[in-house]
């Protein structure tokens, strides 16, 4: 009999599964894709942020108003520790200008592969195409491809990620095991906006916008955005996306490094015969992606226009569905954990990853967060265990 059950094999469940397996306890993974990591895998496949190197004071801020047991998870494996790991792979690193840490081969597998081969080492059974599928009394029960299985083991690791990318593995389907007071709904975060676009702006689809400045509430991110047929989507507009959902409007300054007075002084240069367009284009050296998102959303065109360019609405249509978003806020909420990521409703069964009411953007923060919570889980797993020996 496994002491140690993890279900899920994200992030977040293989990290809790190797904690686990350097105790000393039996660990068994369950998962109910094919194959391990599939949404890590995607993620990597434009080149895998490990994480972001700056200050813990830099790093936790990106994560927002998380409860202190969210905090300590990270502050205990933050940026140096995701390093070490990797390294620890075999994995060759390089950070880049903006603080953001790769490997060097960029991809997600060879590390993906280094780890199997690790926890595969380390004696922990992975059973792929097993269904989580709730409870009987105390054992998790499973549909596997040789029928019904149920592990009763000392401790259970949930890593079932969020409700985004349901192809991959997250669809969310577990919330119905648990508690309804524990979850709270899902809802997209690091996702696209829609919009529906003008004619005129087709020619600009798939082109970044760079160097302007979004905001959203009392958010504000230099963060770069691309035009996309269905509306916008990329960094800048993922860093804005709780804000958004909560229906801030967005604006775009399209000159953030000049003042409004700077923006007025130079419009007030004589324009002549030329059109307004080819004015924008001489006095403030507008390139025609910033003209067509001032003529989509700026008409009817006041008289003074610096306004405008210094905060220019952007009309959306909401969010894209939750299923084409990067991540999901929701889930699990902190209330229902112990400060050791244990439900209060179900003693020896624990938390972690993406299934937990936390959001953070892009750049590393997500995988990050996942691996913390899966140390941290797991930390906390292995003294109840220990504990429950004991009784």
């Amino acid at each position: 009999m496994t002491d140690a059950l993890v279900i899920g094999a994200g992030p977040a469940g293989l990290m809790a599964a190797e904690v686990l397996a350097k105790s000393g306890l039996s660990v068994t993974i369950a998962d109910a894709m094919p194959s391990v990591g599939r949404k890590f895998l995607m993620a990597g496949k434009s080149g895998l942020n490990l994480t972001k190197m700056e200050s813990m004071d830099q790093f936790l801020a990106a994560y927002g108003d998380v409860p202190p047991m969210m905090r300590h998870a990270l502050m205990d494996f933050g940026p140096d520790a995701v390093a070490a790991w990797a390294q620890g792979l075999g994995q060759p690193l390089f950070t880049g200008s903006t603080g953001r840490l790769f490997p060097v081969a960029m991809k997600a597998s060879p590390l993906l592969r280094a780890w199997v081969k690790r926890l595969n080492e380390m004696g922990v059974t992975l059973n792929t195409r097993w269904r989580w599928t709730g409870w009987q009394d105390d054992a998790a029960v499973f549909q596997t491809p040789k029928g019904e299985q149920n592990l009763s083991p000392k401790v259970i690791i949930l890593a079932l990620g969020g409700a985004s990318w349901a192809r991959l593995g997250s669809d969310g389907a577990w919330v119905q095991y648990l508690p309804a007071d524990a979850v709270t709904p899902f809802a997209p975060a690091n996702m696209g906006m829609l919009i529906n676009w003008s004619d005129h702006m087709e020619r600009h689809f798939g082109t970044p916008v760079k160097a302007c400045m979004l905001s959203a509430g009392d958010q504000h991110t230099r963060g770069e955005f691309v035009i996309s047929a269905q509306g916008i989507e990329g960094g800048g507009v993922y860093m804005l996306s709780k804000p958004l959902r909560l229906g801030a409007q967005l604006y775009l300054d399209l000159l953030p490094d000049w003042s409004l007075e700077r923006v007025r002084a130079a419009l007030a240069k004589p324009r002549g015969k030329f059109s307004l367009s080819n004015h924008l284009r001489k006095v403030l050296k507008f390139d025609p992606l910033r003209i067509a998102l001032l003529m989509e959303f700026g008409r009817p065109m006041p008289d003074d226009i610096g306004p405008l360019i210094k905060a220019l609405p952007i009309a959306h249509n909401g969010p894209r569905p939750i299923d084409e978003a990067i991540s999901t806020a929701g889930g699990v909420g902190f209330d229902a954990l112990t400060d050791g990521f244990m439900l209060r409703g179900r003693p020896g069964v624990f938390c972690a990853g993406e299934m937990l009411d936390w959001e953070a953007p892009t750049g590393g923060y997500l995988i990050t967060g996942c691996l913390a919570t899966g140390a941290k889980a797991a930390h906390a797993a292995i003294e109840y265990a220990s504990h429950s020996s004991n009784l």
